[in-house]
């Protein structure tokens, strides 16, 4: 497996945390990816990932609680 970046969120003051979270896919190739780390269900981001990047994201859970969430956050393929 490649070395994928870790994205840790739960350290992010947070008024930040999605800014920061859209720089990082932002800089994202296509088919590259990050581990974003947190320590709650990130579903409110994966709806705003779907309203401004509908069909350019992958999301795949990779933990999902109680105390940890890491989510795989993909730039798609062209």
């Amino acid at each position: 497996m490649s070395n994928v970046r870790t994205l840790d969120v739960r350290v992010i003051p947070p008024r930040e945390k999605h800014p920061t979270i859209f720089q990082t896919f932002a800089a994202l190739a296509q088919g590259e990816s990050f581990v974003l780390l947190n320590d709650h269900d990130p579903m409110p981001l994966r709806y705003q990932f779907e309203a401004e990047h509908a069909g350019e994201f992958t999301w795949e859970y990779l933990e999902q609680g109680p105390a940890v969430w890491r989510v795989a956050i993909g730039k798609s393929a062209a």
